[in-house]
Order: structure tokens, then sequence, then C-alpha cells
């Protein structure tokens, strides 16, 4: 395989709510890297967390106002519409048969990535896609192990073969979580600035993680 495969990027989430902390980072990778796109797969049922604040519709609908202006940037919906549990392992399957030929790869933070060997079926991950990890100035990644043995230097190995490499990117950090940003809605304040502006309109439109919206929990934000 060669230069005529580029990259596709995955980036998953709940984005409960997409913010600036997702955004640009994924922006960098696609950017700097030119990725031929970036697929935003927000989660169902999220196997490790409890089910999101807000329900699908409205976090689609957010997702699709924050990366409506990016060329590169598309939703894919096929989490939301499948049964069951959203392992990663069950949409790249999905993916694969679709784009056999392609070159997949999963966009994680280095926090995930160094989670990785807890997720369901992680081994078959990486014969499914390649991993670029969104890293931190200055971070260091595992040194031992199988993780350790598939990391490259070189970004073109990702385009020459469909999967199996672990590629380090360094990004911009926002520390933006949307824990944080709900816990401000429950509060009364606003979360302008740390999430796209039509966001943050939808968000007040449709009364989202307030007290009163059906659905929220306490104070806190907590999901």
């Amino acid at each position: 395989m060669s230069k005529s495969c580029p990259v596709t990027g995955l980036f998953g989430g709940t984005f409960d709510p997409v913010h600036f902390g997702h955004l640009r980072p994924a922006l960098e990778v696609c950017q700097d890297l030119d990725l031929h796109e970036v697929r935003w797969i927000p989660g169902g049922q999220p196997p490790h967390r409890e089910t999101p604040l807000a329900e699908t519709v409205h976090r689609l609908n957010m997702l699709r106002l924050a990366v409506q202006d990016i060329d590169r940037f598309t939703v894919d919906i096929r989490e939301t519409e499948r049964a069951g549990p959203s392992y990663t392992v069950d949409t790249l399957i999905s993916l694969r048969k679709e784009m056999p030929g392609s070159s997949l790869a999963l966009i994680l933070g280095q926090d995930a990535f160094n989670g990785l060997p807890g997720w369901h079926r992680w081994q078959e991950i990486l014969e499914l896609a390649h991993v670029i990890v969104c890293a931190r100035p200055g971070s260091i990644l595992p040194q031992t192990g199988e993780l350790a043995g598939r990391q490259t230097d070189d970004f073109t190995g990702l385009e020459e073969q469909t999967h199996g490499l672990v590629y380090t990117h360094p990004v911009t950090q926002l520390s933006i979580s949307a824990t944080a940003i709900r816990a401000l809605i429950m509060q009364g304040k606003t979360p302008r600035y740390l999430l796209p502006a039509p966001v943050c309109d939808y968000i007040d439109k449709n009364g989202l993680y307030r007290p009163d919206h059906p659905g929220s929990t306490d104070s806190q934000g907590k999901t």
C-alpha cells in the first residue's frame, strides 16, 4: 500500500456535550497529518460509563453543529443505531467490512491509550486499525509490552498498511471536560467559550443539563 491510501481518522466518545477539548486536537491531527477525513463516532451505550445525560438526538445535533464547517469532519452514527454496549472493536469490524483496503486510525487521548489493554477484545483493535495518540508535551508512552512494540515515528507507515501501528502526535492540550461544562450549567452558569457558540446556543434553546431538564442528576453534573 502506498500514499494513494490516505488515513481515515476515527474519533469516538459520548460527546455529552462536544467541546473544544475534543475539537482542537482532532483538527490539529487532521491538518498536520493530512488525514483523508475524521469520522466522529458518538457512542450509544458506553460500556465503561453510565448512560449519557443528553438524549442521543441532542448529542448528534450538537456534534453536527460543531463540525459542520470543517470539510474533512463527518459524523458516523453507527454506534447510536446499534443495540447493546458500544464496543470499539465491533465498530471497527463494521467499518472494515465497508472499507477493506483503507487505512483506519483511532484517535485517542493519552489517558485513553494508556488504558487500552483494559478495553473489550483490545488486541483485535490493532488488527483492524492503527492508533494515533494525541500526546501531552513531554509525555512518555508505554516502553514495554505489545503497545510499545507497535510504536513508530514514521507516519508514512500508517499510509502504507491498513492497521497495527501506534503513532504519537503532539497537540494543543485544553483542560476542558464535559463533566465540568455540565456542572456549570447545573449551577446556572454559562459554558460559553468552552465549546462552539452554536452548541452553546443549542444547549440554551433546549434546556439541556439544567436541573429541570428530564434526565438531569445532581448539581455536580455526574453521569
